[in-house]
Order: C-alpha cells, then sequence, then structure tokens
C-alpha cells in the first residue's frame, strides 16, 4: 500500500483516537476501509464510556461497518499495533489488509497477522506514539486495565 493512502487513511483513525480522548477514554481510534478506500466504518475504545471491555477501536469500527459478503479486500486501520482480541478479529473475518499507527507504545498481534497473510503497514506515526505516550503517562493504571495487566 502506498504510504500516502496509509496516511490519509490513518487520518480518519486519529479523529476517532482524538474523540475518544475528549470523552476521558482511552486515545485509541479505527477505521474499516473498502476497496475504494471508502469508510465503512470507524470508531474509537469505548471501554471507559461505555463500561464494555470489548469496545475497542477495532470492534466499535467492524460493527460500525456492518455486514458484509466478505471482508478480504478492506483495510483496517487503527492508531495502534492491535491487542491480541483485535488481531483476532482481523484474523477471523479474513481482513485483508492492516494499517498501524504506531507500535512503539505497544506491540500487539501485527508480526503474527503478517505472517498469516494480512498486508500489514507500520507507519510509526509520531503524533500516534506522542498522543499515547502522554495519555499512558498520565493515566498509567487505566492503560495497565486496557491492555489487561
Amino acid at each position: 500500500m502506498e504510504r500516502s493512502v496509509a496516511e490519509r487513511m490513518l487520518a480518519v483513525a486519529v479523529q476517532e483516537a482524538r474523540a475518544g480522548l475528549a470523552e476521558g477514554g482511552i486515545p485509541i481510534g479505527a477505521a474499516l476501509f473498502g476497496p475504494d478506500g471508502e469508510v465503512l466504518g470507524r470508531g474509537h475504545n469505548r471501554r471507559v464510556q461505555d463500561g464494555d471491555p470489548s469496545l475497542h477501536a477495532e470492534t466499535a469500527a467492524f460493527r460500525a461497518a456492518g455486514r458484509l459478503r466478505g471482508y478480504g479486500r478492506t483495510t483496517m486501520v487503527t492508531t495502534l499495533s492491535p491487542c491480541w482480541y483485535c488481531s483476532g478479529l482481523v484474523r477471523q473475518f479474513g481482513i485483508g489488509r492492516l494499517v498501524v499507527g504506531e507500535a512503539r507504545t505497544f506491540v500487539g498481534g501485527h508480526d503474527w497477522l503478517a505472517e498469516h497473510g494480512v498486508q500489514v503497514t507500520v507507519l510509526d506515526d509520531p503524533e500516534c506514539a506522542t498522543m499515547m505516550a502522554e495519555f499512558i503517562d498520565r493515566q498509567p493504571e487505566l492503560w495497565s486495565e486496557d491492555i489487561g495487566e
């Protein structure tokens, strides 16, 4: 995937991450894109806001997209390397591409997904990394809860 295309897609996920942070939640955003680059669904981590431990950003974007016949030509874009739960979602539904904003503050399952045929692009975006690092510094207990520690 061309970097410029991946960066345009990431901008949608970053907007979602900022929205989650503004709501008092964890700043992780995601979006699911169709093969022509159209946004099918977008969302952000709402574990805190909704009291739902399963409502990760990727899950929210996936749910917002609704039912599709197949996901092989879709792209999941997320501001942070997906945890094992969200990596499982990508693998379970055969999402073909994954764009990761950053994997500095957390390394989830993106390498595992690549090993199983998902086309993975890690952008190492400084804005995504800074947003997460600042959040983790301010709220380490909430972050630990989010990643299951």
